[in-house]
């Protein structure tokens, strides 16, 4: 590799770009990665939730915070949360205390358990919507990236149907970003031709 090429800087996705260094890891090392193991995905669907109306940024710097309240997002715990537990939870000044996405973590938390007994895996139910493997786009600039899909709609449709909540599409839009099904990484950021096609 020729010297002005290991001194070059990386050119990333604009909106990692412009945040800070745990955005920059987060973009580096997860967003886009295909994810297919429940516990995780769960972590995902929770703190896309979690995230409607406010910014990934404050997500990201209250992720171990939730790891810990939430018991590492074993939906099997969660779903038998009490209302003391529920009562601890919204005193917490580490995750984000707003009741309804608090009792909607516990109440997807069901929900996800009944599609594991329906489909064998969470990950097995989420991966048909895109037939099994990421979709690769070539957006050229964050500009080009939809808020939202058809395959989102879908998805948040049914997941809205088999009881979850705070799944509208532009969530499961982003929630499809992060967990890989679609890898929207414009073209000129480095971790576009690296993040995995399976």
């Amino acid at each position: 590799m020729a010297e002005a090429d290991r001194t070059r800087p990386r050119i990333r996705c604009a909106w990692a770009a412009k945040g800070g260094e745990l955005d920059i890891a987060y973009h580096d090392a997860e967003w886009g990665v295909p994810v297919h193991d429940d516990t995780r995905l769960f972590e995902f669907l929770t703190l896309e939730g979690a995230q409607a109306g406010l910014s990934w940024t404050t997500i990201l710097r209250k992720r171990e915070n939730y790891r810990a309240a939430f018991d590492g997002f074993d939906a099997t715990r969660i779903a038998r949360y009490s209302d003391a537990k529920v009562a601890a939870l919204l005193a917490d000044p580490g995750i984000v205390r707003n009741r309804l996405k608090v009792a909607s973590t516990i109440s997807n938390a069901q929900a996800f358990l009944d599609v594991q007994a329906a489909f064998g895996s969470f990950d097995a139910y989420l991966w048909r919507f895109v037939d099994g493997r990421p979709v690769a786009n070539r957006w050229r600039s964050i500009t080009d990236v939809p808020a939202s899909t058809p395959v989102s709609d879908a998805l948040s449709k049914d997941l809205a149907k088999r009881g979850f909540r705070f799944v509208g599409t532009t969530i499961m839009y982003a929630f499809m970003q992060a967990v890989g099904m679609v890898n929207d990484h414009t073209t000129d950021c480095f971790r576009w031709a690296e993040v995995p096609r399976a």
